[in-house]
């Protein structure tokens, strides 16, 4: 009998081993009992695996669902001679919680006066409309395919061409005439100045369900809200970056008569490497306290991604960074690329190429997340040649 069936034997009858009955080094015991060991575990090991594998494929995986108490109110911009477009009524975060009941709309920024100051990739596209509003706003609808205008009447800055609200309202009737889509009407940032200018053109567009931009605490909004009501339009509610401020904000205009359907908010846009992750921050905390039943923030949000170019990256000559007419437009897609997976609604927009990718990607938004046809843009760089 060899030690090894010894060894086995002694072990079948007793709980010890006595070293006096059985001798053995420690070197010829791991000589027989490693390999049996290590079958004994491999075994083990195989068993677990297939174990573990089946228990994968059986079990069935499941998107994660958050239901919520709360809604984004539906905002509708256009009315009389308009095509209407409707913002907002979410009831979910993202797009894989439930098909989101409106797309996200672009709007294409149009100037009262011709801007020098556009960049290159920019103004080459609109250096033979740029000297009539109405021209303009048409090539963006009919060429590039915006859904909306926005009217920024720079002109009315006193420093800049010191416009009367008179004259800015009658560029906004020129633009009127020249498209049937919804506008976003806009002064030049003068907080003295812009509520006269959003009054007198809200009476211009009066029954057009216009969105007046903006209203802020920096400026009297009591009037800006009142032209609203008198005149049947939206107001954009903008705060910068701050959540409280916004609530306020949003606050301050319903006490003055405006309803959950007659804002849009503006948290302000941070373009890509310019602190987007504050505006992704805030428009994600946003998004989630309407939906959890904060009725002051339950309202559609928009996205000023034209200040993307304002990155120095989007449009300063470097060679080793590449040409600007890629660098620009990329830098204002994935900047509204970003702020639309955290809840955006409009996004307004400068380049061609631009409007017309996050218009195509937002179109998907209103149908089950994973059985959207995608469009074809394997070739959407090279489209920036067009």
């Amino acid at each position: 009998m060899d030690k090894m069936t010894q060894l086995l034997k002694l072990l079948e009858n007793t709980k010890s081993i006595e070293i006096n009955e059985f001798r053995m080094d420690f070197d010829e015991l791991e000589l027989y009992l490693m390999p049996a060991i290590q079958q004994a575990v491999q075994k083990s090991v195989e068993t677990r695996k297939a174990i573990s594998q089946e228990a994968l494929v059986m079990e069935e995986f499941k998107v994660p669902i958050q239901d919520y108490p709360g809604q984004v109110a539906e905002v509708q911009l256009g009315k009389g001679t308009r095509k209407p477009v409707y913002l907002g009524g979410q009831q979910a975060l993202y797009r894989f919680e439930e098909a989101q009941p409106n797309p996200p709309v672009v709007t294409f920024d149009v100037f009262d006066i011709p801007m020098p100051g556009l960049p290159r990739p920019i103004r080459e596209h609109f250096e033979d409309v740029m000297e009539s509003p109405g021209e303009w706003a048409k090539k963006a609808v009919k060429e590039y395919g915006a859904n909306m205008v926005t009217m920024h009447l720079i002109g009315t800055g006193p420093k800049v061409m010191d416009k009367s609200p008179r004259e800015g309202a009658q560029a906004v009737e020129e633009v009127l005439q020249a498209v049937d889509v919804p506008l976003v009407i806009g002064a030049s940032g003068d907080p003295v100045k812009d509520p006269l200018v959003l009054e007198a053109a809200a009476e211009a567009a009066e029954g057009e369900r216009c969105l007046l931009a903006s209203a802020n605490l920096d400026l009297d909004y009591r009037k800006v809200a009142k032209a609203a009501m008198d005149y049947d339009h939206a107001v954009l509610s903008w705060s910068i970056i701050d959540v409280n401020m916004q609530k306020t904000l949003n606050r301050y205009l319903m006490k003055e008569g405006l309803t959950q359907t007659d804002i849009v908010m503006d948290p302000t846009t941070c373009a890509l490497g310019y602190g987007i992750e504050f505006s992704v921050d805030i428009m994600t905390r946003t998004r989630l306290a309407a939906l959890k039943g904060d009725t002051d923030l339950q309202m559609p949000m928009s996205s000023g991604t034209t200040n993307a170019w304002g990155s120095r990256e989007a449009w300063m000559k470097k060679d080793e960074w590449g040409p600007t007419d890629y660098r620009g437009p990329i830098w204002e897609i994935f900047t509204g690329l970003t702020m639309m997976l955290n809840g955006v609604d409009i996004f307004m927009m400068l380049h061609p190429t631009s409007v017309k990718l996050l218009r195509e990607i937002g179109e998907t938004f209103v149908n089950d997340y994973m059985t959207t046809p995608l469009p074809e843009i394997d070739n959407w760089i090279t489209q920036l040649e067009g």
